[in-house]
């Protein structure tokens, strides 16, 4: 018998598919997450400074990027780490866009900085830390800002929901999910990649999904066969991140692509786009018709 999602996930009706919602478009700019553009988010874990962050944003924009990540804010397991700049690191994440058009996402870490991030920001990050801070989720839905929600890092798919409808219920219909990666038994990489959960929130959700395979992996050079695998399940989009000189990163440089390596990787999934287009305009067609244009792409 074939699961009934919405009794199985009866808790956050809002966020699944229904007759009326069926995919949602979440405006950024002059851009929109969810539709039939793939979406690259991407750039340094940490804005460190002016150079690294206006360096980084215009070569993203040259290999197609069309928003830029940037961590203002860092939550670090550390308190000896480099914490980020905070306004600082806004103001220079403004004048980012400004030279580049590129839309910026940042994490906000307190309600307290919802309004101060949300003046800076396109889109307003949760991360993984904060995916059940639910007075965090409150504020950040009354921005009016898009919210890109990070799967926490033990969280369920249930889990996941239950705060994505949390912005919901507040009013704030643009919510993002990303998966990227859980705690496992599995030590090998920095998260086990959940790529099952990317193919079931786009089975049952009607809200956009962006997969980070940088905190999936830990490690550069596994960053583009997830990025690939992302895509072919589905992902409307990727958070990468990317340092002018990774092995000089005041964060998270291990999982850092540089700007060659970004490149490359943006090369290799054009194949998987490709079809990833072939199966959006396939959706609901018979088989004949699938064959048909499939036939079509191959003259």
């Amino acid at each position: 018998m074939r699961q009934n999602w919405h009794e199985r996930f009866a808790e956050t009706p809002d966020v699944l598919k229904s007759a009326k919602r069926k995919q949602t478009l979440v405006p950024v700019l002059d851009l929109e997450i969810g539709g039939d553009e793939f979406i690259t988010m991407a750039g340094p874990c940490s804005v460190e400074t002016e150079f690294q962050l206006m360096a980084t944003a215009n070569h993203l924009r040259s290999a197609g990027a069309r928003i830029l990540r940037g961590g203002a804010f860092k939550p670090r397991s550390s308190p000896y780490a480099f914490q980020g700049h905070g306004l600082a690191g806004l103001k220079m994440l403004a004048r980012a866009r400004q030279e580049t058009g590129l839309a910026i996402v940042t994490e906000v870490m307190s309600e307290a900085d919802v309004p101060m991030v949300a003046e800076y920001a396109d889109i307003l990050q949760i991360g993984t830390r904060n995916m059940e801070n639910y007075a965090l989720l409150e504020a950040a839905a009354h921005s009016g800002r898009p919210v890109l929600l990070k799967r926490g890092m033990m969280a369920t798919i249930e889990d996941f929901l239950r705060s994505a409808q949390l912005i919901l219920d507040n009013g704030n219909p643009n919510v993002v999910l990303c998966e990227r990666g859980i705690r496992t038994f599995e030590t090998a990489l920095r998260n086990t990649f959940d790529v099952a959960a990317i193919a079931l929130l786009k089975q049952i959700s009607h809200l956009p999904v962006i997969a980070d395979p940088s905190h999936a992996a830990g490690h550069s050079d596994v960053v583009p066969a997830l990025a690939r695998i992302a895509v072919a399940a589905g992902s409307d989009g990727l958070l990468v991140e990317v340092h002018p000189n990774p092995d000089k990163s005041w964060s998270d440089g291990d999982q850092s692509l540089d700007f060659d390596a970004f490149d490359n990787m943006m090369t290799s999934l054009d194949p998987y786009l490709e079809l990833r287009k072939l199966a959006l305009r396939s959706q609901g067609l018979p088989v004949c018709e699938i064959l048909r244009l499939r036939a079509m792409e191959a003259v």
